[in-house]
């Protein structure tokens, strides 16, 4: 369980934070001198060099806009010209994607934090420019909106790479491209000039997801534990119903591979923020506003109390809950994660995602009728960015291209580089992991400096 330390603000983080940023530059420019676009996307890293992966195209938007958060923390404008260039030249292809579930990955990161700049008056204002981005948002958002599986019955989801029967744990995550493009006005029209709502996909994907990779303890079956959250749901297409849980990236469909839940856990905390700000009527086809905002809380809180009673004492999780060699360290829950043991890796990667969810679940309970539980969650967070931001997960070393190490991808296919003499994963970092770190860092900064609260949605 997570040893939460209560008296660490997030101004007391802003010396590691601004350490962060330093290396982050050093690393963003590293990779843009060495890398080749031909190769495809970076995706993690090999002997601390950054190397491509082919599975999906769902990180290239993490490299870009990492870049534009480094401006965002540092005001350097060498990092907004990487970013902004690198948005117009490689990210078009990602707008118009209809093969994957990643857009809010790939798009927000990139068109998304651009014109969340301009917005901000971080950037010049330029009505052509700002058109640009809004455009490509709107694209995106209909073209994952348009990934959708009817269940009947008014339900349904955005399915996954795998195909028209795969509901992904991520892509909770990957909803902001949704809400953006919905904020923007727009929807996805289908036929006879039918007129979808971003908004409704958007909700009933939320709740098809609480609904079957979510665990409540409500003896749904016999590994019902509150909180647990299955990777993958699989659907029979004939007459769809439910089929069972499974995975990809997990040991098994019935424990918890730890950077699903914490895609939960940050989706459904980040949109908790954003639900909020919609007026009830737009949200009346769902019960109202009260109704879908406790359907959402209930899902985070489920899978923040998971997170932290599941979680080493310094809140860095090994990749998966069971996976089997955890049996051999004995009480490993009850000490900090040892990202060199000899049996399972950590993954840095779901701490820094869950981090934020934690912190943002914390916030948003202490604006909207929870402060008495708000304190654990935002803590929760803070301790986790506060040993995941230093030693050994901090990367020090000038010619390794990853910002925060110990970041595993697809533990069972075997992807993972183990170094000379280690029998596990451990010491590298993915790309996915480097734009989190940036993006936590970025919120507890401006928290810390008193600055506009970062969301990813318009405001």
């Amino acid at each position: 369980m997570i040893d939460i330390l209560n008296d660490i603000t997030p101004k007391d983080l802003l010396p590691s934070i601004h350490r962060l940023f330093e290396l982050s530059g050093q690393k963003i420019n590293l990779l843009q001198r060495s890398w080749d676009s031909g190769k495809g996307t970076p995706v993690f890293t090999v002997k601390g060099e950054y190397t491509s992966r082919g599975w999906t195209e769902w990180t290239q938007g993490f490299q870009f806009g990492s870049a534009l958060l480094q401006y965002d923390a540092t005001g350097d404008e060498s990092f907004l010209e990487i970013g902004r260039k690198a948005t117009v030249n490689y990210m078009a292809t990602h707008v118009s994607h209809v093969g994957v579930h990643d857009h809010g990955f790939n798009n927000v990161s990139t068109y998304g934090n651009l014109l969340r700049l301009m917005r901000e008056g971080r950037i010049p204002h330029n009505e052509w420019e700002k058109h640009f981005y809004e455009l490509a948002l709107k694209i995106s958002g209909a073209v994952q909106a348009a990934r959708w599986t009817d269940l009947g019955n008014d339900c349904g989801y955005i399915y996954s790479f795998n195909g028209p029967h795969s509901l992904f744990a991520d892509t909770m995550r990957s909803l902001r491209s949704l809400a953006v493009a919905h904020q923007l006005g727009h929807v996805l029209m289908g036929e006879k000039d039918s007129k979808i709502s971003l908004l409704h996909r958007l909700i009933r994907h939320a709740q098809t997801t609480a609904k079957y990779n979510v665990y409540f303890g409500e003896g749904r079956d016999a590994y019902d534990i509150r909180g647990r959250v299955a990777h993958e749901s699989i659907f029979n297409l004939n007459d769809g119903s439910y089929r069972c849980p499974s995975t990809q990236q997990g040991y098994s469909p019935f424990s918890t591979w730890t950077r699903g839940l914490a895609w939960i856990l940050c989706g459904y905390a980040e949109q908790l923020e954003f639900l909020i700000t919609l007026p009830d009527k737009a949200l009346e086809p769902f019960g109202g506003q009260a109704a879908v905002i406790a359907e959402f809380l209930k899902t985070a809180l489920a899978v923040a109390d998971f997170y932290i009673e599941q979680s080493p004492r310094d809140g860095i999780p090994y990749w998966d809950t069971g996976a089997p060699g955890l049996a051999k360290m004995g009480n490993y829950l009850d000490r900090p994660a040892d990202p060199f043991n000899e049996f399972e890796p950590v993954d840095s990667s779901a701490a820094l995602i869950a981090a934020q969810g934690l912190i943002r679940l914390g916030n948003y309970l202490s604006m909207h009728g929870g402060a008495g539980r708000a304190e654990k969650y935002r803590q929760a967070g803070i301790t986790v960015a506060h040993y995941v931001f230093s030693d050994p997960y901090l990367s020090i070393n000038p010619q390794h291209q990853g910002l925060i190490l110990h970041s595993v991808y697809h533990r069972p296919n075997g992807w993972d580089y183990v170094p000379d003499g280690k029998k596990i994963p451990c010491g590298e970092s993915t790309m996915w992991g480097d734009y989190h770190a940036r993006e936590l860092a970025l919120l507890i900064q401006r928290m810390g400096e008193g600055k506009p609260y970062y969301t990813f949605f318009l405001q």
